[in-house]
């Protein structure tokens, strides 16, 4: 249960005045739906300004306050034309107030002519002329205006003004409890942080860089412990312990040698799986490094050991490819595998429900639905989870409570920083594939210009004459869904007049038949060109497809763009991936295009996508089901996670976990970043 002192934060917006069904659209949009949310809604940036006496003080550029008297009303020679308030300070300087398309009678009503009123804005030039253009504030009291020279700017949404919210923020703010110090009194000294009321408090007042690291360490500090109370939990867990006997993976008889670190993450896995705790265990491979091998070889302990094991992944096109995969590499051992997706009805759902409950089924394959409450299996012993980052950690623990003590390998394709990994998965031990197979080829990377768009098309067409394959990914479009399926339309037809149907286009919108049906065209080569936007799965294992086109490419992360060109160079051929850039970029894009063409390192590129993006999102923080940092940045948590980690584990280790008075206010502290699912296990375990 949420502790009593927290229930003022988890009140509904609607409580705070000014809050009614116009406003909670806007709101809801930037996910603004209780108190606790404005609490943490915290600024971007701050505007400072500077109080002067009179313009002779100020300089042009400068964001100050001062006091104006409105001698003249200029309407323009045009309706277009601004209207103009000429102003003289208290030396008899003149500066225009101009306002673009505002309404006349709404600035004669703020600047009354005589009047004097303190003005806020940016001091600028026009002609000879000194000029406030939209001033942000018209106030007849100083001492409100001189209380502003340093203004919070928040993230809003339409329908939202600066000053309504920094009133609702505001007003949340006084609904903020005193709550108990969870920091470890050493680390709060040394840094120099204040209290957590206090740390809000200020962080909305100012570029207090004490307060904002304070709270963005209580989120990390909140993460990191319920990822080490799963962690204990899975210890303390009674498991099915999986040794097997070598038979079935000795039967393998694959036509390539595992690399070194292949090697090393099966020995690790089966040491796991050996052990009576459920092994918890994430294996990060970059792309083409060969983790369905190992996930196979996984499985088949589990089968040797007397058990069942599960693979699922997060869409059913990923799952056939599995399927078709695993089958033809473990054909030669004889185990029983299946495919099971929610579309599955009938005899063919009925028949594998049984395998699964009477043990004759070895290795299901499958979306979600392998997970359903009318899934019963005989013995679950190993559940391998493919692009873990579309899973959270509540899902993770979900889909191991089909077995007993069922042990679990997630697995993603995605290179994550070494600090991210920390923060994302601190409940898992962590296997790299960091070696590519043998035989893998470079893939050619090239930047083009869009406007060569026409060279590229002829390029296409010469490479369909030598019988091969190609991608063409359409570019992320103001991070909108809908503006990126337009994107990718447009382009699929304008391809399409030059390809007819050997042109087919997959998006997240379609319905799943037709989705599989061009994939479906694709992949036996009936197509030549898949035209994809970037929420589609581009994973389809083509060895044919050796060509990647990637347009407007600086709009992507260095991680997905490396993702994207991991779709070609799968075969014995040549691959090439060509990024078409638009006409302006900016220093950050070149240089992530120059790393592209330089390296295809997948860990060094992630460690550099998180230096490059600032405080942007990383690709696989896009995903649904993440851990979402709201209040920390990519900078804190680089600086910060390392130390929050390491408090964690002191106070689960050293201080008696939840126990005791720092105890109790971690559990505190749980609840407010509703990690609580840590809570939960504790007392369940």
């Amino acid at each position: 249960m949420r502790p009593d002192l927290l229930n003022p934060l988890f009140a509904e917006a609607g409580g705070l005045k000014g809050v009614g069904p116009g406003l909670a659209r806007p709101l809801e949009k930037l996910g603004l739906k209780r108190i606790r949310d404005f609490i943490y809604h915290l600024p971007d940036r701050f505007v400072h300004r500077r109080a002067i006496a009179d313009l002779d003080e100020g300089s042009i550029g400068e964001q100050v306050v001062i006091a104006l008297t409105p001698v003249e009303y200029r309407g323009g020679p045009s309706p277009k034309a601004p209207f103009r308030v000429l102003a003289e300070d208290a030396k008899g300087n003149l500066c225009t107030l101009a306002y673009f398309g505002r309404n006349a009678g709404w600035a004669k009503k703020q600047l009354p002519l005589g009047e004097k009123r303190w003005v806020a804005g940016r001091l600028d030039q026009f002609g000879q002329n000194l000029q406030i253009v939209h001033p942000d504030h018209v106030n007849p009291e100083g001492a409100a205006m001189l209380g502003q020279l340093a203004e919070a700017i928040y993230p809003l949404s339409e329908g939202l003004t600066q000053g309504r919210m920094a009133a609702l923020v505001q007003q949340a703010l006084k609904h903020a409890p005193d709550l108990p110090e969870w920091c470890e009194p050493g680390v709060v000294d040394r840094m120099g942080w204040p209290v957590w009321r206090e740390a809000l408090t200020q962080a909305h007042r100012d570029e207090h860089k004490e307060a904002r690291d304070r709270l963005a360490y209580d989120e990390l500090l909140a993460n990191s412990l319920a990822l080490m109370l799963v962690r204990a939990s899975n210890r303390r867990a009674q498991g099915q312990p999986l040794r097997g006997d070598g038979r079935l993976r000795g039967a393998l008889k694959l036509p390539f040698a595992l690399t070194g670190a292949q090697r090393r993450a099966i020995a690790e896995i089966e040491g796991d799986l050996a052990q009576a705790a459920p092994m918890l265990r994430l294996l990060q491979g970059d792309v083409g490094s060969g983790k369905t091998v190992v996930a196979l070889e996984s499985l088949l302990i589990a089968v040797e050991a007397g058990a069942q094991g599960a693979l699922l992944a997060p869409t059913e096109i990923l799952a056939r490819q599995h399927f078709e995969t695993l089958r033809r590499m473990a054909a030669p051992t004889g185990v029983n595998i299946a495919l099971y997706t929610g579309r599955d009805k009938g005899r063919a759902r009925e028949s594998i429900l049984m395998g699964l409950m009477d043990g004759s089924i070895d290795i299901v394959i499958g979306t979600h639905a392998i997970f359903q409450d009318a899934v019963v299996y005989r013995n679950l012993g190993l559940v391998v989870i493919d692009e873990q980052h579309r899973f959270g950690v509540g899902q993770r623990l979900m889909l191991t409570q089909k077995g007993k003590g069922t042990h679990c390998l997630a697995m993603t394709a995605t290179p994550i920083p070494r600090t991210l990994t920390l923060a994302q998965y601190g409940e898992m031990d962590v296997s790299r594939l960091d070696e590519l197979p043998p035989g893998r080829q470079a893939i050619d990377t090239r930047v083009v210009a869009q406007e060569r768009l026409g060279d590229v098309v002829e390029a296409l067409a010469r490479h369909f004459s030598t019988g091969q394959q190609a991608y063409w990914v359409c570019p992320m479009v103001r991070e909108s869904e809908v503006a990126d399926l337009a994107a990718a339309e447009e382009r699929h037809e304008m391809l399409s007049l030059r390809f007819g149907e050997d042109a087919v286009l997959v998006h997240g919108q379609m319905k799943p038949e037709q989705k599989d049906a061009a994939m479906e065209r694709f992949a036996s080569g009936q197509a030549k060109l898949l035209v994809a936007t970037t929420v589609i799965e581009v994973g389809v294992d083509v060895p044919n497809a050796t060509l990647m086109v990637i347009e407007q490419a600086e709009r992507f992360g260095l991680a997905q763009l490396h993702q994207l060109r991991g779709r070609v160079g799968r075969g014995s051929e040549k691959s090439t991936c060509l990024l078409l850039r638009g006409e302006t970029l900016s220093e950050v894009s070149r240089e992530r295009l120059a790393l592209m063409r330089e390296t295809q390192d997948g860990f060094r590129l992630a460690e550099e996508d998180l230096r490059l993006r600032g405080g942007g999102e990383l690709l696989w923080t896009r995903q649904p089901g993440d851990t979402p940092f709201r209040v920390a940045s990519r900078d804190q948590i680089t600086r910060l996670l390392p130390m929050a980690h390491d408090d964690a584990r002191l106070l689960i280790e050293r201080d008696g976990g939840l126990t005791g008075e720092r105890g109790a206010a971690a559990r505190v502290l749980l609840y407010l970043f509703e990690r609580d699912w840590g809570v939960q296990l504790l007392r369940g375990g």
